[in-house]
């Protein structure tokens, strides 16, 4: 992480260190070292960011802030029905994990560690600097001119059936052959890549990385590579490219955790054109400083993108046929807006709000709020989950966190045929029996089969596993799979989480990545998606863990 991040202006500290003065009153604060503070905030940004926030005011998992974390001086936990967790309570939630979704990190970090963490979040949290346009600008770099790229695909690869997978731990991608399962190149990128997004031609991979480096692939290079990439912030998850006729990969936009913002580019050079900050106001009416960028999704019926803003709750609808003078439209919705895909009409985008347990539903043609759906707790549907149900018809679908089922929900289509469906639209009309923990739901057009991972379930063999459902009986799982033991891997204490089912272009194959634990190895299992047998493990040396793997064909047409 850059240094700059470590620097705090005083002005911006002078509110937070009254404060903490005033809690020392009642409550211990664990000493720290200078070089125990600089590990801890490096393990907080890259374990415990995302989902807590970089100040600790919680969305998809909890508040962290002082007041919750410290003890009493007198030992006591609670204060005036406050409950405070202290250091043993804390070091345990992180060792050993929750049933609300959150993994053990026992097998992640050392003890040391985890004793090091759990005084970290009793300490008031530091407000990281600010990104400016010139900070940008000044990351920005062409590794390789548009005009010096070649006209034609010099490499003989089925790109369509390309896998693009995040080396988590690395900062790296593996460009997987789906055909051969040969990893054709391995390609450097931002710390932990959150997602890759495919161009509309389905020439360049953006990926982003959890550190914010942004970075273009050329897929038509001999070996591809890197052609420029830029800084977008100090944290971030979301990145596409435009996708409206006559705008097709003119402009890229990426959006940031920290700072809260997003960044509108050239789509085939990066170059930076215009920050736009995301800070205001939430739903609840409520001032909020880190309103972060989740979610990011590019409309082909307008040149607009969908950016979902996590804090506030509020979604945007980004008009980017007029860069200079630009328009929104904000959409209210619910907090705290995640992740999220297109129904199968590709014109209503669903994202959940996991905090208040709900799915918004946003008209893209209307440029409105179409639907804001009750769900189980803590949806999290990645891109959900598209098929025709045998009962209620179009359906899209979403996994939860910290529920045991999968929720369906009812979509509308402009085909006659689906009609006599209208009156379960925007109804959830099924929970098929599942377990908490799941992150990911998959299936494809060509499929019969419904695929769900559990890999933040605190047990150790449903971490391990998948759910596959058949579509003819949706009423429980045709079988659970364990992929840990599939994948011969040898057994070892740690947990070895299934995590991200995927398809192939043609639909015939599944794969899955398998996290192994800080010394194992990691693999990637494929799967027969018609008899459910494995084809393939993957567990070359540099298959360090992998998590989303984004088949070309599949990301390019948001099939899923």
């Amino acid at each position: 992480m850059s240094k700059k991040l470590f620097k705090y202006a005083l002005p911006a500290l002078l509110p937070l260190a009254m404060a903490s003065a005033f809690a020392q009153q009642t409550a211990e604060v664990p000493a720290m070292s200078a070089d125990e503070k600089a590990q801890a905030k490096k393990i907080y940004f890259e374990r415990c960011a995302g989902c807590h926030g970089v100040l600790r005011k919680g969305a998809t998992g909890k508040n962290l802030e002082p007041h919750w974390t410290k003890k009493l001086k007198d030992g006591t936990t609670q204060e005036g029905g406050t409950l405070r967790l202290g250091q043993n309570r804390l070091e345990k939630i992180i060792g050993y994990g929750t049933e609300g979704g959150m993994v053990n990190f026992d097998d992640i970090l050392t003890k040391d560690e985890i004793s090091l963490m759990a005084k970290y979040i009793q300490n008031t949290p530091d407000v990281p600097p600010e990104y400016s346009f010139k900070d940008t600008m000044d990351s920005w770099k062409v590794i390789v001119p548009v005009d010096k790229r070649p006209t034609k695909q010099m490499n003989n690869f089925n790109l369509k059936n390309m896998f693009s997978v995040t080396l988590r731990d690395t900062g790296e991608v593996a460009l997987i052959d789906g055909d051969t399962k040969d990893i054709r190149s391995i390609v450097k990128t931002g710390y932990a890549v959150h997602i890759s997004r495919l161009s509309k031609s389905g020439r360049y991979v953006y990926v982003i990385g959890r550190d914010g480096r942004l970075s273009l692939i050329d897929l038509w290079m001999e070996k591809p590579a890197v052609v420029a990439e830029v800084k977008v912030g100090f944290d971030a998850r979301s990145v596409d490219t435009s996708k409206f006729k006559g705008y097709d990969d003119k402009y890229a936009i990426a959006g940031s955790y920290w700072p809260p913002q997003y960044v509108i580019m050239d789509g085939d050079t990066l170059k930076p054109l215009k920050v736009v900050s995301t800070r205001g106001m939430t739903v609840d009416g409520e001032y909020h400083p880190e309103p972060r960028v989740a979610s990011i999704v590019s409309s082909e019926i307008k040149p607009e993108w969908v950016v979902n803003i996590k804090e506030t709750g509020q979604i945007l609808l980004v008009d980017y046929s007029d860069i200079k003078n630009l328009k929104t439209t904000t959409i209210e919705s619910a907090k705290f807006l995640h992740d999220g895909g297109w129904d199968a009409s590709k014109r209503y985008f669903l994202v959940a709000a996991n905090a208040s347990n709900k799915i918004a539903a946003v008209d893209t043609k209307t440029g409105k709020l179409a639907a804001l759906i009750d769900t189980a707790k803590i949806p999290h549907p990645g891109r959900g989950a598209n098929f025709v149900h045998p009962k209620f018809g179009p359906v899209w679908a979403t996994g939860h966190l910290g529920a045991d089922v999968v929720t369906l929900i009812s979509t509308p289509s402009d085909d006659k045929k689906f009609a006599k469906y209208k009156e379960y639209n925007w109804k959830v009309v099924q929970e098929m029996k599942h377990v908490p923990g799941n992150l990911f739901v998959k299936t494809h057009p060509k499929s019969r089969h419904f695929w769900a991972d559990s890999p933040q379930n605190p047990e150790k063999e449903l971490a391990e596993s998948v759910a596959v459902w058949d579509m003819a009986d949706l009423s429980k799982p045709k079988k659970i799979i364990n992929v840990a033991k599939d994948s011969g891997l040898p057994e070892t204490k740690a947990t070895k989480r299934a995590v991200h089912p995927e398809y192939s272009a043609d639909g015939k194959e599944v794969w899955i990545s398998l996290w192994g634990g800080k010394t194992d190895q990691s693999a990637i299992v494929v799967y027969d998606d018609a008899t459910l047998k494995v084809k393939k493990v993957i567990t070359d040396p540099k298959m360090i863990t992998p998590t989303g793997k984004f088949n070309v064909y599949n990301t390019q047409h948001d099939i899923y």
